[in-house]
């Protein structure tokens, strides 16, 4: 369910910018950034990157992942 919020101009801004350029919408990518921001408090010896790119994998399709085959290295 949405609900409307205020938020300053220039964070609408920043959101719009980045949405476009992430392929979300700009509640999308507000929602995402909160995601981000909460994951991150919760785990503070995460790096945020490291965040991001999980919660990012983790929205994509299970079926368009690459299985991971583990092989043992020849020495």
């Amino acid at each position: 369910m949405g609900m409307p919020v205020r938020i300053e101009d220039d964070l609408y801004a920043s959101a719009r910018d980045q949405a476009k350029a992430e392929h979300r919408t700009i509640a999308g990518q507000i929602e995402f950034w909160a995601k981000v921001g909460r994951t991150a408090l919760d785990n503070p010896d995460l790096p945020v990157d490291f965040i991001s790119e999980a919660l990012m994998s983790m929205a994509e399709p299970v079926q368009q992942a690459t299985p991971f085959i583990f092989s043992k290295a020849k020495i």
